[in-house]
């Protein structure tokens, strides 16, 4: 059955539109994004939300290696097809998330002891979706979360194998795929200063003396409340690799008391500032529209609409950094 605004309202008569992705856009920034895959997509509240605040999607779960190749060679693309589908339908960007990574991995992925195999692997993984969606993906997340918080490589199957070239590896397949799809390296905990950021620094220096295609940085900023005081200056020292960089999964966990929540509003506007501030910050995604949807526990209240979609005051602090 096809959902018109309409029927949308009358489902949730508290909803109201706003227009986060263009007062974003009028501030020079290219989107404001969230989390999203066909368990939102195919829900009105959520498609309508998406659709009126949010103009770039990444797929929470659908384009992970153990969605799209649980086994070698067989491939499946269903549920990222759809995603990408709605963006396009809608005239929406998408960053795609995530190419290699050492979570969500397949069990055949993970038992591989060849670094022939694994490199001949990791190039045909990469290759097949990029490929598939060349010219529909904005950027790519190539490599998630490969440091410790030391600033070390992650031992990895990939690290294990292949040490520090499997990320070369798969810059250089995504590139082929497609050039003209912008490459980010993505990871946790480069929202204030330390080891992991120093660490994140450095690696990308190398990659860059190496020739390694890469243009951007993601900062998942998975934070709570009170915490949001270092990012700005995070976000311009990793800028300073000369690379782009994105907020790619915001969320801040807080409780749903009002003083939390009034603590929450602020982090947010601080956040949305950090990224204004920042020339080469180019946009802000959000890891879910509503806490209903949030991979963390509802109670933690993380996003800007509660689990009523009911816009919550962290909406109104991302709207008045904004406007």
């Amino acid at each position: 059955m096809k959902t018109t605004l309409f029927t949308t309202l009358l489902l949730a008569p508290n909803l109201v539109l706003g227009l986060l992705d263009a007062k974003i856009k009028a501030k020079g920034k290219k989107y404001f994004g969230s989390a999203a895959d066909p368990g939102t997509i195919n829900t009105a509240i959520d498609a309508t939300i998406l659709t009126s605040d949010f103009g770039a999607y990444t797929p929470e779960n659908s384009m992970k290696w153990d969605a799209t190749e649980p086994s070698r060679g067989a491939f499946t693309f269903t549920n990222s097809d759809a995603l990408v589908a709605f963006a396009q339908a809608h005239g929406r960007l998408v960053r795609g998330h995530t190419l290699v990574w050492h979570n969500q991995l397949p069990s055949w992925v993970s038992s591989i002891t060849s670094a022939a195999t694994l490199t001949t692997v990791i190039q045909n993984h990469v290759t097949t979706l990029v490929s598939r969606y060349k010219g529909k993906i904005y950027a790519w997340d190539v490599v998630n979360e490969c440091l410790n918080e030391d600033g070390s490589l992650r031992s990895s199957v990939f690290f294990r194998l292949l040490g520090e070239s499997f990320i070369d590896i798969a810059f250089k397949a995504a590139r082929a795929a497609d050039p003209a799809a912008k490459l980010y390296i993505n990871d946790f905990n480069l929202d204030r200063p330390g080891s992991k950021t120093s660490g994140m620094v450095a690696l990308v220096g190398r990659l860059k003396a190496r020739g390694v295609p890469i243009d951007g940085i993601g900062t998942q900023t998975h934070i709570s409340i009170g915490n949001a005081g270092t990012i700005a200056g995070n976000l311009q020292t990793l800028a300073n690799t000369g690379l782009d960089v994105a907020i790619t999964e915001l969320d801040i966990a807080s409780s749903t008391s009002s003083a939390d929540q009034a603590q929450q509003s602020s982090d947010y506007k601080t956040v949305a500032k950090a990224c204004l501030a920042v020339s080469r910050c180019v946009g802000i995604t959000t890891w879910g529209v509503s806490d209903k949807d949030s991979w963390l526990t509802a109670a933690k209240a993380p996003l800007l609409w509660d689990t009523n979609f009911v816009r919550k005051p962290a909406y109104t602090g991302v709207d008045s950094a904004f406007s």
